[in-house]
């Protein structure tokens, strides 16, 4: 018995398919359109307070904090919508007109039942071949946050925080406070 393959598609036909322009939160996962569920309300309010954190330090320290929809161009086959991210004032990553291109310093997916797996396995592959230095995966239904940290082209776990924890982010400089984050 045959297993049904699943068609990959490259950035040029994901561009000019029609379901791109007429969506907001669309992603190329290995080839694959994705286009999840929308978030629950809870899932926002933590990427507010993320977003918030991020932006809050970004005017203090120099660079850029970006929530989705902001679409980032890794390779041909992976083009995702990352729930928050920060790039540092010496990012490598470009801010094109329509996109970023390259790998943000700092990526944040927060789970959801719709983007839980793909964030969990292939966006966390995608992520630690294109060299992001710093993964938080926030899951909203334990109020945790596992950290992730690049070194040399291999992620590896720092940790994994409640919401009464902080934590070092070498990225940021900075220790950061959980207090607050999954507040409801």
């Amino acid at each position: 018995m045959s297993v049904p393959s699943t068609v990959r598609i490259q950035a040029e036909d994901y561009y000019q398919l029609p379901v791109y322009s007429q969506t907001d939160f669309i992603q190329l996962i290995d080839g694959e359109v994705i286009t999840p569920m929308p978030p629950i309300p809870k899932h926002q309010a933590i990427v507010g307070e993320i977003l918030f954190l991020l932006m809050t330090l970004a005017r203090r320290l120099g660079g850029k904090a970006f929530t989705s929809p902001i679409e980032v161009y890794l390779d041909e086959y992976n083009i995702y919508e990352p729930d928050v991210l920060y790039l540092t004032p010496d990012s490598n990553c470009i801010i094109e007109e329509k996109r970023l291109r390259g790998a943000p310093e700092l990526v944040v997916e927060v789970l959801s039942p719709s983007t839980a797996k793909h964030d969990r396995q292939e966006k966390y592959i995608a992520y630690e071949k294109h060299r992001v230095h710093e993964y938080w995966i926030v899951d909203p239904a334990h109020d945790i946050l596992e950290m992730w940290v690049n070194k040399n082209g291999t992620f590896e776990r720092q940790g994994v925080y409640g919401k009464e924890d902080s934590f070092q982010s070498k990225i940021l400089g900075e220790e950061i406070s959980l207090v607050g984050i999954f507040a409801e």
